[in-house]
């Protein structure tokens, strides 16, 4: 029983040991603002010029398409009256058509811009992760924390850290975000 009594001392001084010297080493936690560096990166700056340029005619026939029907409509506004009912009749269905010729483009066009702004959002939020990750390991952080976070001191925020890789990551006669490569385990 006291050989027993012994081990327990021993073994509760080295555990006590054990829990200081845990306690002692400090963890390195980092925060990164995500909605910040998904605003202010070039990338995301060249996404926004990419898909203004790529969905730019689309927009433009719309627009179009707008100015025709309200041609039209002044037209009828200002002739109808002196107008055939034929002819009226003609510019009303013809009217009725590009107003549904319209509503169906305006659809398309934000379904499909939708798609690709997600699909140049995700390749972005891949690269902003690598980036990220590469950062914690380079400078030995314990844990890096984003987003639904109340409150970060600046002194564990790696905001700034990140938006400086991504622009000496950027090529400027690049426009598409590549996606970075898979990492290796």
């Amino acid at each position: 029983m006291l050989a027993n009594t012994r081990f327990n001392v021993i073994l509760m001084v080295m555990l006590a040991s054990l829990a200081f010297s845990v306690a002692a080493q400090e963890n390195k936690i980092g925060y990164v603002d995500t909605a910040i560096v998904l605003k202010d990166a070039p990338q995301a700056e060249a996404a926004r010029k990419k898909l203004e340029s790529e969905f730019a005619p689309r927009d433009q026939k719309i627009v179009e398409m707008q100015n025709e029907l309200k041609s039209l409509d002044e037209e009828q506004a200002r002739d109808g009256s002196t107008m055939s009912e034929a002819v009226r009749k003609r510019n009303e269905r013809t009217m009725q058509s590009l107003k549904r010729d319209i509503k169906r483009a305006r659809e398309e066009f934000i379904e499909d811009f939708n798609l690709r702004r997600n699909d140049e959002i995700n390749k972005l939020q891949k690269l902003i992760d690598k980036t990220t990750v590469d950062i914690a390991k380079e400078e030995h952080f314990d844990l890096i924390l984003r987003d639904n976070v109340l409150y970060s001191s600046k002194r564990i925020d790696i905001t700034d850290k990140i938006l400086e890789r991504l622009k000496q990551q950027h090529r400027p006669d690049k426009s598409a975000i590549k996606s970075p490569p898979e990492p290796v385990n």
